[in-house]
């Protein structure tokens, strides 16, 4: 058994249909409270400099998105930090023009290091969960419609997620994908209460439910958790090392890591 390639192939990262369990949205206000209420962007205020998940998991996460970005068009990397994860394919269509990355973030100085924006105008500051609750709100809306969104282990700090989801919706091209990337990392005084209440595979039906009622079709979970070299997965939901093989030479844990991921339709 071999260990878990940092590139793995697309076919490592088997995708799951979401199906909905509900027939209208189940959630309430206290569902998305927080223990700290305080101002957002007094939280974000000092710079972070730091990934959120380990190396491994930022490896198949970048090949992920190599299978799935488009290699023209625009891109939106919401609550967007100094690095953004995206493969060599899309800084190669950046730099060339083919793609124009956008990103939204609570922290100037994290997003001015990101090398995909190519200048100021490409992130704004924006506290998500103020009205309008909307990542397109600094730009010119007509001017304005992405290609593909990607939001790294960061939907779980949202209180109003699914009037986010319904934003993006109509602020995407038809046939545009949303890719929100899940782990177990988080600031435990910023997540939404019903996340700190739910399971792993709990939090990604939770997720599912934000695409799902605000309009975004195909969901499907992919689950991109460390595996060996003939796929099969050595950890279990929390990130410890299940297999024996593996364990003798890696550390015993490695981030878990899925994406909740859908498409916009022609109707939408």
């Amino acid at each position: 058994m071999g260990l878990p390639s940092s590139a793995p192939s697309s076919t490592a990262f088997p995708a799951t249909p979401y199906k909905p369990r509900y027939d209208k949205w189940p959630y309430n206000t206290s569902d998305f409270r927080r223990q700290d209420e305080n101002d957002d962007g007094i939280f974000y205020r000092q710079p972070r400099l730091v990934t959120h998940i380990d190396d491994a998991a930022i490896a198949r996460l970048t090949s992920y998105y190599d299978t799935v970005l488009p290699k023209k068009g625009k891109i939106l990397d919401m609550c967007t930090s100094w690095k953004s994860f995206y493969p060599s394919s899309t800084k190669t269509a950046v730099q060339n023009g083919d793609v124009e990355v956008f990103g939204v973030g609570l922290n100037a100085e994290e997003m001015a290091l990101n090398g995909l924006f190519q200048g100021e105008k490409r992130w704004m500051v924006m506290d998500l969960n103020k009205p309008p609750h909307d990542p397109r709100a600094g730009w010119p809306k007509e001017e304005l419609k992405f290609d593909a969104i990607t939001c790294v282990v960061s939907i779980d700090y949202l209180n109003h997620p699914l009037d986010v989801c319904k934003n993006l919706l109509y602020g995407a091209n038809e046939g545009a994908t949303i890719h929100l990337a899940i782990s177990n990392r988080c600031f435990p005084n910023k997540i939404v209460r019903r996340w700190m209440m739910l399971g792993e595979q709990g939090r990604l039906e939770f997720v599912g439910d934000y695409l799902h009622f605000s309009g975004w079709k195909d969901v499907e979970i992919v689950d991109l958790c460390a595996r060996d070299e003939r796929g099969q997965r050595i950890t279990d939901d929390h990130g410890t090392i299940t297999s024996p093989s593996a364990a003798g030479r890696l550390m015993g844990h490695l981030d878990p890591l899925w994406v909740v991921r859908a498409r916009k339709d022609a109707t939408k």
